[in-house]
């Protein structure tokens, strides 16, 4: 018992994966989805666009303004000095006495408040909400390409990973290989000297292939875990496989993509805010109310003794834009040149994509066509090798032979690789384009 317990001891902590993380292509692309910055960027915008029509909003309401003022006069010395201009004597005497009976007094307070709300405003308002409403509609289209974007380049760091595991395997095959081929002749006491170094030129080629190979894996990796936030320490256990076979996909003509909406949504959003600086040259009509408290007194303490003045209105404004210097219509001319732009640039959008997702259908058909040959030259690699290891054991062929019918079957072997990554990654653009 106390010698299992310990086996079980030692096979725990020094067996390498035994609590690695199983991560699936769906798996991956959800971790990398929620850690995306770019994803949060796009939401962000969503969210201010969004305070955008608040803001702009805002307008259609009543606006109420308030003001509080307090004023202390200062006594000023000989209020009757003409300053250089002579006042009649009687004029000055009379002033004079004017002053001394009289209580100016020097401290003075105000209160008021004013409401105005826009009644009609021809177009200035509703246009500009219906422009932000575009914005809104756009940046959302916008997150939507940006989710698309990364979840093609999720499937992307995920099959590439993958596919550096099967290389490093390909290659380990390929390493062993040469070194069961150096064994088998120096077992069979036959070691000729040029076979020998032949094949010993193999291993030393075949062991900086594998060493390659596993820093790409290991670099791969790194990528996939720092992308999906996993602890470089984390070890992780890609489950899904490259599929043996690849199914026909039933696609039609691209009719409509997240970089077209955006376009269009633009086109509409620079529309509106034409039309919308355009009606800033038409009048503004709006209720208008005001209330207003007046109190003055010989000190402050007195200021609030006896009631102060007080002033009321209310009615309609009707503001009229006279001159600009054509302000507005130039304003307007920017705006309709920008929707210009955007229909241009959504053509140029529509004919790029639609090539891109056609090639890629394209690329799909034909990888997969060709999938079956490339299967069948594999497997008849395989059958040269293995009869050429059999002549290599019987004396019947020379070491240089052998490696190239092994070189051979390693190219065939991570062709047939490459072929199923770019039949999947083919997959996802068509996904990241037409879905």
């Amino acid at each position: 018992m106390r010698k299992f317990l310990s086996f079980l001891f030692v096979f725990f902590v020094f067996t390498p994966g035994v609590f690695a993380m199983d991560l699936s292509l769906n798996d991956a692309i959800e971790k990398i989805v929620a850690e995306s910055n770019d994803l949060k960027t796009a939401e962000a915008n969503v969210k201010k666009a969004k305070a955008q029509l608040h803001a702009v909003n805002a307008n259609r309401w009543m606006s109420i303004d308030g003001t509080v003022s307090y004023m202390n006069l200062i006594n000023v010395k000989k209020p009757t000095d003409s300053s250089g201009i002579e006042l009649p004597s009687d004029i000055g005497a009379i002033l004079g006495n004017v002053i001394e009976m009289s209580e100016i007094p020097d401290n003075i307070f105000s209160a008021g408040i004013k409401i105005t709300q826009p009644i009609y405003t021809f177009g200035k308002i509703g246009h500009a909400v219906d422009a932000v409403h575009d914005a809104i509609d756009m940046s959302k289209s916008a997150k939507d390409l940006t989710l698309r974007e990364i979840r093609y380049a999720a499937a992307n760091l995920y099959w590439t990973a993958k596919m550096t595991d099967e290389v490093v395997a390909a290659s380990q095959r390929n390493l062993d290989n040469a070194r069961s081929a150096r064994k088998k002749l120096t077992a069979a006491g036959r070691a000729n000297r040029s076979n020998l170094i032949k094949i010993e030129s193999d291993i030393a080629s075949k062991e900086i292939v594998l060493s390659d190979a596993e820093f790409s894996r290991d670099t791969a990796y790194r990528m996939l875990k720092i992308m999906a936030g996993i602890n470089f320490d984390e070890d992780i256990v890609l489950t899904d496989k490259f599929p043996d076979n690849f199914e026909p996909l039933a696609v039609g003509k691209l009719t409509s993509n997240p970089e077209w909406d955006i376009y269009q949504k633009q086109i509409k959003m620079y529309e509106s805010n034409a039309k919308s600086k355009r009606s800033g040259a038409y009048p503004t009509l709006a209720a208008v109310g005001s209330y207003d408290f007046f109190s003055m007194g010989k000190d402050a303490g007195h200021l609030f003794a006896k009631e102060g003045d007080q002033a009321a209105y209310w009615g309609l404004a009707l503001q009229v834009p006279l001159f600009n210097g054509g302000l507005h219509s130039a304003n307007a001319t920017i705006e309709a040149m920008n929707a210009e732009s955007a229909r241009q640039d959504l053509d140029k959008s529509k004919k790029l994509k639609t090539e891109e997702y056609n090639t890629a259908v394209n690329k799909y058909k034909h990888l997969c066509d060709n999938l079956s040959k490339l299967n069948e030259a594999y497997n008849l690699a395989q059958k040269a090798y293995d009869v050429s290891v059999k002549r290599f054991a019987a004396g019947q062929t020379s070491a240089i032979e052998l490696s190239d019918v092994s070189g051979t079957l390693y190219q065939m072997d991570i062709a047939l690789l490459n072929a199923k990554y770019n039949i999947l990654m083919s997959k996802e653009s068509i996904k990241k384009l037409g879905e």
